[in-house]
């Protein structure tokens, strides 16, 4: 299976949509904003570049890709104003992979541009935002562009199912599970670790190729608590949707 060409999340502004269903992920981004904020403000204090540019890698469909993009603009020109210099333009790319719902994005920005307009005398700031689809596994950009690099609950996802979890008859060796349960064998854990790895290196290869000398790079993924691979705090939800798939599949009638 092509993941590049199938996976993505739920587009649309639905009950069932990511956009209405991504308050977890927003959380986790607000806890270390601070984090971001500062990341970007010393980037731009050591450059000073007439034209920033960011990208945002794993955007998706919602709205927390936008209230980031806004949260950084602001952080710029907060800094501007106390240097009585001009901000800076800002050009912002905004990745997932080609199946992403990039419309739904793309019709919430005038609702942006009318946010980034209020309480300035002199106008909204210099934005340019376009949509830019591609796996982040390997070259997106050309090189040295890129100035901030953000990504928040994207990189846990891999390129592709393991291969090593897959015998010489090319059957699951994962006990019929969908993800690294406590019935899983050894080699299925060893097998995702060498799978992340393996995308991680190439992400971070790519990543270093695109971005100027100086420039910065805000990664927030999903993570455990200690090396016991099967974590309540992540496994359970994966449960759910092992079993709520294994119901289905018992009801269909060949």
């Amino acid at each position: 299976m092509d993941l590049e060409k199938v996976f993505h999340m739920k587009g649309g502004r639905g009950e069932t949509s990511y956009s209405e269903n991504s308050s977890l992920q927003k959380k986790a981004a607000d806890k270390v904003n601070h984090i971001t904020v500062e990341a970007i403000k010393e980037m731009f204090l050591e450059s000073k570049p007439m034209s920033l540019c960011i990208a945002d890698l794993g955007c998706s469909s919602g709205p927390n890709s936008l209230s980031n993009i806004k949260e950084l603009v602001n952080a710029i020109e907060r800094e501007s104003r106390k240097l009585f210099e001009r901000a800076p333009e800002f050009r912002v790319y905004l990745n997932d992979l080609p199946t992403n719902d990039f419309n739904t994005i793309f019709q919430a920005l005038p609702d942006l541009y009318r946010e980034l307009k209020k309480g300035r005398n002199h106008g909204s700031p210099s934005i340019y935002i376009a949509g830019y689809p591609g796996t982040f596994y390997g070259r997106l950009f050309p090189d040295k562009c890129l100035h901030f690099i953000y990504s928040s609950n994207s990189l846990h996802w891999l390129s592709r199912v393991p291969p090593g979890i897959y015998n010489e008859q090319g059957d699951s060796t994962n006990r019929k599970s969908i993800y690294i349960s406590e019935n899983s064998p050894p080699k299925v854990a060893q097998a995702y670790f060498e799978q992340f790895k393996q995308d991680f290196s190439l992400f971070l290869q790519s990543r270093s190729d695109e971005v100027v000398v100086g420039g910065r790079m805000v990664l927030i993924l999903l993570g455990r608590n200690g090396p016991n691979y099967v974590d309540r705090g992540t496994a359970f939800l994966w449960e759910i949707l092992y079993r709520s798939l294994a119901i289905l599949v018992s009801k269909v009638r060949c």
